[in-house]
């Protein structure tokens, strides 16, 4: 499993998970699937959901990505919109699963992270994972 170093392991100030820290080898990774976004999400949740698209766009930008420790949770409440399969056939139980930012989508979804002042989203760095084995 590739691990994605210097993305941020979570949300700032929340448990809102970003990367998980090692492979699940007796059950095998967690299947990405499309989850519905209704209106009535939380505000933190639809924060989680902007932070991880902005650390995204920071870290692979238009560029095609291995899923690698991405949390496939989180990456499911984007999946089938802002993130899209890099590759067919796609396999979503896959760790080297190639995924890519639907850049047109995502803008629309998330304006403030692609905005040319876009904000700091608060990732400092022991926000950060350090490819670590704990």
């Amino acid at each position: 499993m590739l691990k994605h170093r210097g993305f941020p392991g979570r949300l700032p100030g929340t448990d809102f998970q970003f990367v998980i820290r090692r492979e699940n080898r007796k059950d095998g990774p967690a299947k990405i699937v499309k989850r519905e976004r209704y209106r009535d999400r939380k505000h933190a949740d639809r924060m989680a959901d902007q932070g991880f698209m902005a650390a995204l766009w920071a870290q692979f930008g238009e560029d095609p990505f291995e899923r690698g420790n991405l949390d496939a949770g989180r990456l499911s409440w984007l999946f089938g919109r802002e993130v899209v399969p890099a590759e067919d056939p796609f396999d979503p139980c896959s760790y080297e699963a190639l995924l890519r930012i639907d850049v047109k989508r995502a803008e629309a979804s998330f304006p403030e992270v692609f905005a040319k002042n876009a904000p700091d989203f608060g990732f400092a760095e022991d926000d950060y994972d350090d490819g670590g084995d704990d």
